[in-house]
């Protein structure tokens, strides 16, 4: 069985003008990236009259070991309903080098359901999270020389909230001391570093509508605050300007292709478990201006990033999602009902059983809670049994929702016809689609609604500071904020350990802040971290490159 970068490498990529032409941009704003990436100029959104197409989200169970396949199925519907006739298009994030490099793996598909160039998009592509880096470290950098040159702002050293970022799962950066002091060395205090994909200028690259707004994003960032506890921005230290020219280019949605030559637009990457998760807004207004139909990912399950999509992404954006996949394994399920690893290719329909609340769970919140038509994508396993799929498919009807087996990552698009065959019919549905929560409501109400209807708790426990924080955030005028959750991916409370559908359990919020440049409140929970480690055996140690300057291992 070849692999995916196997895969990957056998196929022969359309030229990208050629998929330009095929989505209908004209070749003025194509900027090339070599034969088969490009940068979209974003100012043909100004010349786009057509009417929006049908937006699809794909999300997800929670993720387990076992693996989903939810970026595959993206891509593979999109290429499924190519092949019926339809004008799909895909949009996705772009990887992050940590999970490349870590143990998750990169999120460009799988099988015969991949975007290309694989290789390129998993690693630099088109140097966007660099762009991110440079100008988030930027404005530490003028963080730290403000306060060495004299301080005018009176920034309270004790009280910086900005860090430094890297593109890398690198635990020893998560709290450091930096400045030796004295005259050369700058003013000795404690920092730390997050991952790229965490930061706030992440989010709002992937928020901005334009580079006014972005430029206007970046200025109100909040890095500190001073000795009044008055809050100092971005703007105050005049850094958003140099940070909007280093973003200029990135701002600019990439446009890959499919292994079947379906136009794909790959833009940004904040993860979904301490971000909201969602490619980049301007990637997919685009796509919904050229496409009949436009499949795009939420990342990890459905309660941390289909949430942030609605409440966060469609609220801000007015965007009406038209339809919801939610994909979902029998070997996850099985795994979600207390089955290890290597036995989950054995039939087990009571660990199947236990494990369906888990799916059914993320059912309900879709179609109830935020009152959208769902079918299930059920990746077919070679030791899936008939009795297993039969369960899956009488749990879900049970529920109203159809159960659909998808087979893109053997057979491309060809094995995601019936599924682009319900999405057809679904996004003719009446639907009354809304959020979790109103703007309005107070900030803990905010927050305790995610938890009780989204996750299914008992309720919220704020801890002494975030009681604090959440006080002083109110009086400075961030109270209608969206809040972003940063919970564990792995189950519905912040343990992750509870897997299947928790009962009994209250979400604990140690810590919030404020991404003002992004729009939003993040919430802090249990023992999430912005900055991942790598595991003790790093994918990283079984990717090579040959003399020929061929990548091998790369998944």
């Amino acid at each position: 069985m070849l692999t995916d970068i196997e895969i990957a490498q056998a196929a022969t990529p359309e030229h990208i003008a050629k998929i330009a032409q095929r989505a209908g941009i004209d070749p003025s704003y194509v900027e090339l990236y070599g034969n088969h990436k490009a940068k979209i100029d974003y100012t043909i959104l100004d010349n786009l009259t057509a009417p929006d197409g049908k937006l699809v989200l794909v999300t997800a169970i929670n993720p387990t070991a076992a693996g989903e396949g939810k970026t595959t199925t993206t891509v593979g519907l999109a290429d499924a309903l190519a092949r019926l006739g339809k004008n799909a298009l895909v949009a996705l994030r772009e990887p992050s080098l940590g999970p490349v490099f870590g143990v998750k793996g990169g999120a460009a598909g799988g099988g015969y359901a991949q975007v290309l160039p694989m290789e390129d998009i998993n690693l630099h592509f088109t140097g966007d999270f660099h762009a991110i880096g440079a100008a988030n470290n930027l404005l530490a950098a003028m963080v730290d020389n403000h306060i060495h040159q004299g301080n005018d702002l009176d920034i309270n050293i004790h009280r910086i909230t900005w860090k430094r970022a890297v593109d890398m799962n690198d635990r020893q950066l998560r709290s450091i001391v930096c400045g030796l002091g004295g005259k050369a060395n700058g003013v000795p205090r404690e920092d730390g570093f997050d991952i790229t994909v965490a930061s706030e200028v992440m989010a709002i690259l992937c928020l901005a509508g334009s580079i006014t707004d972005l430029k206007e994003r970046l200025g109100r960032i909040i890095v500190a605050y001073n000795r009044s506890s008055q809050p100092v921005t971005a703007a105050d230290l005049k850094a958003h300007g140099a940070m909007a020219a280093l973003l200029k280019d990135a701002l600019k949605p990439n446009l890959v292709q499919t292994l079947e030559g379906t136009p794909a637009f790959v833009h940004g990457g904040p993860f979904a478990n301490i971000a909201h998760g969602c490619n980049s807004l301007m990637a997919t207004r685009l796509a919904l201006k050229l496409g009949d139909y436009v499949i795009t990912e939420a990342g990890f399950g459905a309660d941390l990033g289909a949430e942030k999509f609605f409440d966060i992404t469609c609220r801000l954006a007015g965007l009406k999602p038209a339809a919801v996949v939610i994909v979902a394994t029998v070997r996850a399920l099985k795994n979600h009902g207390g089955i290890s690893k290597d036995k989950l290719g054995a039939e087990n329909l009571a660990a199947l059983e236990a494990g369906l609340p888990n799916l059914l769970r993320h059912v309900e919140n879709i179609t109830p809670v935020f009152g959208l038509p769902a079918v299930v994508a059920l990746n077919r396993f070679p030791t899936d049994t008939e009795a297993e799929l039969a369960l899956i498919d009488q749990r879900c009807r049970e529920r109203g929702v159809n159960v659909v087996l998808s087979e893109v990552w053997e057979k491309g698009g060809a094995g995601g016809a019936a599924l682009a065959q319900e999405i057809i019919r679904l996004v003719e549905q009446p639907s009354n689609f809304t959020y979790s929560y109103e703007l309005s409501a107070p900030l803990e109400e905010k927050i305790e609604a995610i938890a009780t209807r989204v996750y299914h708790a008992d309720g919220v426990e704020l801890s002494a500071v975030a009681r604090q924080q959440a006080q002083l955030l109110t009086q400075l005028g961030f109270g209608d904020y969206p809040v972003c959750m940063a919970k564990t991916q792995y189950s519905f409370s912040d343990d992750p350990t509870l897997l299947g559908a928790p009962t009994g359990f209250t979400i604990t919020v140690r810590n919030l802040k404020v991404s003002a440049g992004a729009g939003f409140i993040v919430a802090l929970t249990g023992d999430i971290m912005t900055m991942p480690g790598l595991p003790r055996v790093p994918s990283a140690e079984k990717i090579d490159v040959d003399a020929n300057g061929k990548i091998h291992g790369l998944f």
